[in-house]
């Protein structure tokens, strides 16, 4: 199945959507240091990225005419920062705003479905009319927006349009949800917005796939079974006692007497035990690892890492370069330090073929503003199966 990316990064969402089993036409990127991270993986021949044909270019330049009507999937990390809680919160009038940019390639290439990611900041309030007439451009991308017309004129216009009843052209079946990256297995509580809009020609239907991972189940080999201890051979006499809110937890998670049915959750400790220690400096010995510490690491308010035995924080990429507190690791004794640019592609589940050959404050900048590969890969799986069945029942 025939895809296009936009907005690529570092390629996290590019990357799963690859090895669900689609095949990039084009990976469309306008930042240059992101570009040299995914030529360097190509030229690596990481498995997913060896036949990307990656274009350092901004995505109102490209030419989709190049490209053929009705692939399966456009996909699209489009640019959070307008939206983000530690942007500047300009939302739609913040020129990296990039959502009519992406109705544009879908009106031009019709696609089968589409795969959009954001911030969960998109959904708040003050977002709210904006975050409605996304979904409505989604949804009728053939109704376009004139010259000279506010946003705000055009999305009245497609409301008339929408309750009007009358459906002409090319219309898609838009849905969203807010999904938290550790239900599905990634080592990191990392909640996005992700819209999945499908041709309504396709007849199909489809939902988000259900968490595979839950806390609960984390709680449970914990502080019930001691599993999880076990299998880090973690003596008893440092394993942490129950305290606080999480005992009461604990005990309605016990009266079920049974073991929560889903994957445990998955922690820092289980993401980056088999690691080394960072070296002191970066290698000319091993460019791929990328496992070095950087010092100056401090803990402050609202800012005091993420502890091993949960899953990581929401690693960051921040206004100003990488932030003091969300991309920390935090001592069971009070200590701190930055994770590793490897140990963050670890949280965000690249594999340790992936290399960033950027500086530290780079590499983690995109990092932070990637997509984890397990969730992007198993979102564009379980609609891989569902474009599947509907190609196999019409053949």
């Amino acid at each position: 199945m025939q895809s296009v990316e936009l907005y690529t990064g570092a390629g996290g969402l590019a990357l799963g959507i690859s090895r669900a089993g689609f095949n990039h036409l084009a990976v469309v990127e306008l930042d240059r240091d992101s570009c040299e991270t995914l030529q360097e993986n190509k030229r690596r021949r990481v498995e997913g990225v060896d036949h990307w044909p990656v274009f350092n270019c901004d995505v109102r330049e490209f030419d989709f005419g190049s490209l053929p009507e009705g692939i399966e999937l456009v996909a699209a990390g489009v640019p959070c920062q307008p939206f983000s809680i530690g942007g500047k919160h300009k939302g739609h009038s913040d020129e990296r705003n990039l959502f009519p940019q992406t109705v544009d390639v879908i009106r031009r290439l019709k696609p089968q479905a589409v795969i959009i990611e954001n911030v969960r900041g998109l959904r708040r309030p003050s977002f709210a009319k904006y975050f409605g007439y996304i979904e409505l451009m989604l949804t009728y991308p053939e109704i376009v927006r004139k010259k000279e017309e506010q946003w705000t004129d055009h999305v009245s216009r497609l409301e008339r349009y929408h309750t009007r009843g009358k459906r002409d052209g090319l219309l898609y079946r838009v849905v969203h949800r807010i999904l938290n990256a550790a239900d599905y297995g990634v080592p990191q509580r990392r909640e996005r917005l992700f819209m999945v809009a499908i041709r309504a020609d396709l007849g199909i239907e489809w939902s988000f796939p259900p968490a595979t991972h839950s806390p609960d189940r984390l709680l449970w080999e914990q502080f019930y079974s001691g599993e999880y201890w076990d299998k880090h051979d973690v003596p008893t006499s440092r394993r942490p006692k129950l305290t606080g809110p999480l005992r009461e937890r604990i005990r309605i998670v016990r009266t079920r007497l049974v073991a929560p049915t889903l994957k445990p959750w998955r922690t820092v400790r289980d993401a980056i035990c088999d690691l080394p220690r960072p070296s002191s400096a970066r290698s000319n010995d091993e460019p791929g690892l990328t496992h070095f510490s950087i010092p100056g690491a401090r803990s402050y308010v609202g800012h005091t890492g993420s502890p091993l035995d949960e899953p990581a924080k929401t690693l960051k990429a921040g206004v100003h370069g990488v932030p003091g507190g969300e991309n920390m690791l935090a001592g069971s004794d009070g200590s701190v330090r930055y994770f590793t640019i490897r140990e963050s592609a670890r949280l965000q589940t690249f594999p340790d073929a992936f290399v960033f050959p950027n500086s530290w404050t780079e590499s983690m900048r995109q990092i932070g503003n990637a997509v984890p590969v397990l969730l992007a890969e198993q979102i564009a799986t379980n609609l891989k199966a569902t474009l599947s069945q509907r190609a196999a029942a019409v053949k």
